[in-house]
């Protein structure tokens, strides 16, 4: 197939990304042009209530801006007559450091000397070296944190769904042993993927069994954590500190007590700044276009069957 007999779609036009996604594309070796006439869809809205009409037969691939699907699980436009691509691990370095500097002020005390305004007292303060670091869901993100986490010195578990060993982790369980991860970590980061069987993972019963003094840190998706529970935890003292990058709903409404809660830290989903995304974004696009018009593997095409 020569170069430029391939037609993909970016939409839509209206987005800010476009002339970026659109050079990427031919960068790739295809042509940009009308939907009737692509047969691959580069999907640059972070909202999917209009996709399903953009998906005509011909359509064999859609390459999406976000690295979740469960938008798109949501909207029905997932089958199995293509391919989905989603943004899966080009974000990973980023969100990692900003996971990293959650744990490190949340472990610190960074917060409530922040906020002080003046000298006091010494805010108990932990290092990560004598901590034990649980990070559950170590794919892309997960293990991009692991290599940052390593050289401080803490013990890491590493927790993904099959249990496969993960780099730079002393200990790799499957998900269906995190039952032994949650009494034992000092600090628990959730990575993991929104599937129907990671909604609400962090419920009351579980924080029952977390230490009292635990960090727990959400650079995931909101649903993964029962936001009711985890208010009345904190307020109880019943947990050390939230850092949550994702709450769920999404934005937290004003006035809600997680707002003023002082054993919380939020940056309201603020771990993939604009600018960074783009760049990485049109990187990982010419490379698929490059490799739709081969006919090659597509990096970060969606597993129907394990929901990501």
């Amino acid at each position: 197939m020569s170069v430029g007999a391939v037609t993909v779609h970016v939409a839509p036009a209206s987005s800010p990304w476009y002339a970026t996604i659109a050079s990427a594309v031919e960068a790739g070796g295809a042509r940009v042009g009308a939907l009737d006439e692509s047969t691959g869809l580069v999907w640059l809205d972070t909202k999917v209530d209009t996709l399903d009409a953009h998906l005509h037969e011909r359509i064999s691939w859609m390459q999406f801006r976000m690295a979740g699907v469960d938008a798109l699980i949501a909207a029905g436009v997932i089958d199995e007559r293509r391919t989905f691509t989603t943004a899966r691990g080009i974000y990973a370095d980023g969100v990692a450091e900003h996971a990293l500097a959650l744990i490190l002020a949340a472990t610190g005390g960074l917060r409530e000397l922040a906020r002080r305004g003046g000298p006091g007292p010494a805010v108990p303060a932990r290092s990560l070296a004598d901590l034990t670091v649980a990070v559950v869901g170590a794919g892309g993100i997960g293990a991009a944190l692991v290599a940052l986490l390593a050289p401080l010195g803490p013990r890491i578990i590493g927790v993904t769904r099959t249990g496969r060993d993960v780099p730079g982790c002393h200990e790799s369980l499957s998900a269906d042993r995190l039952d032994e991860v949650w009494p034992v970590a000092d600090v628990i980061v959730l990575a993991a993927p929104a599937t129907a069987s990671t909604v609400h993972l962090i419920d009351a019963d579980v924080l029952d069994v977390m230490r009292d003094d635990a960090v727990l840190v959400n650079i995931a998706r909101g649903s993964l954590i029962d936001t009711d529970a985890l208010t009345v935890a904190l307020r109880e003292g019943r947990l050390g500190v939230a850092a949550l990058d994702v709450t769920d709903p999404e934005p937290l409404p004003d006035g809600h007590p997680l707002w003023s809660e002082p054993r919380a830290i939020i940056t309201p989903h603020s771990a993939n700044p604009g600018s960074a995304q783009l760049v990485r974004l049109a990187a990982l696009v010419e490379e698929n276009v490059r490799r739709f018009v081969a006919g090659d593997e597509l990096l970060g095409a969606v597993d129907l069957e394990a929901g990501y």
